[in-house]
């Protein structure tokens, strides 16, 4: 019969604080902020624990586990599924780590919509609240804001809710957490590839400010700079048009980028003053008027100098049309869960 000696590590010369250090130096380090694979092991009601190779396993919050809402563990893991975790804070008192997919969610998003950006891409999504500022709208999971001004619907903003938009993207960034788009812009984009300028178009006196009167044209809106309604001063355009009134006007340069029209009866007065004196003669006249100011303005293209007559589009003093917002009224793409307003789903 063989006798069988059990032997300890202290009879090797290798004791139990021997033996944590060796796994303590084999033992992979974990930061906050790294990605690391890990698996599910265990779903429980409010959360899940992760083995991701360290000595105690890593706890994911149920808040944590997608950029959208989510009411149940099961929604988003499995048993035994392995992928990718982010490590949000370091080992607590127990030595465990908690991680988050929602963390990396939000970096990828902010990722996509960059480059949506930067390929200057129009992006569709549908109004889940509005505020006294504007819409809110989500891309990519990320919370966006359209300012008042950047609608362009006759619709009151809370008939919006559920409303599907296109959108252009005015302010993409990250590190002030701000993502605002333009409704506005995406129309007037789609609109230009119809338009040209010297064209003829007819619209509707939708507002008058000091500077002009701002003519919706077949959905978008343009702006006829008081500099462009007459060769003869007038002092206001409000002498000159009221709200709702129909109109001709001459579209004189469009400029995608900033999302603007800009228009003139000014160069459609046969003689100068027509407009204040005989509206129905320069809209009757308005074609032939257009005409001789494409073969001016092809002349002096030719030529290289600019149409006698009409401001460019830089030197016509518009108001700001971009975002000029306090930073405290667009809200946040990302929010803390205290800071959300109650129209939008806590996560």
């Amino acid at each position: 019969m063989v006798n069988q000696k059990t032997t300890t590590l202290e009879e090797i010369g290798f004791t139990h604080d021997d033996f944590a250090a060796l796994l303590d130096k084999y033992d992979y380090h974990f930061s906050p902020g790294d990605i690391v694979a890990g698996t599910v092991f265990s779903i429980e009601p409010r959360g899940a624990l992760i083995d991701i190779g360290a000595k105690t396993a890593a706890y994911i919050p149920i808040q944590e586990m997608s950029i959208n809402r989510v009411d149940s563990p099961e929604e988003v893991l499995q048993s035994n599924e392995t992928r990718e975790f982010f490590i949000l804070t370091d080992e607590n008192e127990d030595g465990q780590l908690t991680l988050s997919i929602r963390r990396i969610e939000y970096m990828r998003a902010w990722e996509r919509v960059r480059q949506v950006q930067k390929e200057d891409a129009t992006v569709r999504s549908s109004v889940f609240a509005t505020n006294r500022g504007g819409a809110l709208v989500r891309i990519e999971g990320l919370r966006g804001f359209i300012p008042g001004s950047h609608i362009s619907t006759r619709k009151p903003k809370e008939d919006l809710v559920g409303e599907e938009l296109p959108l252009k993207f005015l302010e993409v960034d990250e590190d002030r957490n701000r993502l605002v788009l333009s409704h506005r812009r995406a129309l007037v984009e789609r609109k230009m590839n119809r338009l040209e300028v010297g064209e003829v178009v007819e619209g509707t006196v939708r507002g008058i400010k000091p500077y002009g009167a701002f003519i919706d044209i077949g959905g978008v809106s343009g702006l006829l700079h008081i500099s462009e309604i007459s060769h003869d001063h007038i002092d206001t355009p409000h002498s000159v048009f009221n709200v709702n009134d129909l109109v001709k006007v001459m579209i004189i340069d469009l400029d995608a980028e900033r999302g603007r029209i800009s228009l003139s009866t000014k160069q459609l007065e046969p003689e100068p003053g027509d407009i204040l004196k005989d509206r129905q003669k320069v809209y009757d006249m308005a074609d032939e008027m257009a005409a001789r100011y494409r073969e001016q303005m092809q002349l002096k293209q030719q030529g290289g100098g600019a149409v006698d007559g009409v401001d460019s589009a830089e030197d016509v003093d518009l108001p700001a049309e971009d975002v000029d917002l306090p930073v405290e009224e667009i809200p946040a793409a990302i929010s803390d869960e205290e800071d959300l307003p109650a129209a939008v789903e806590e996560v």
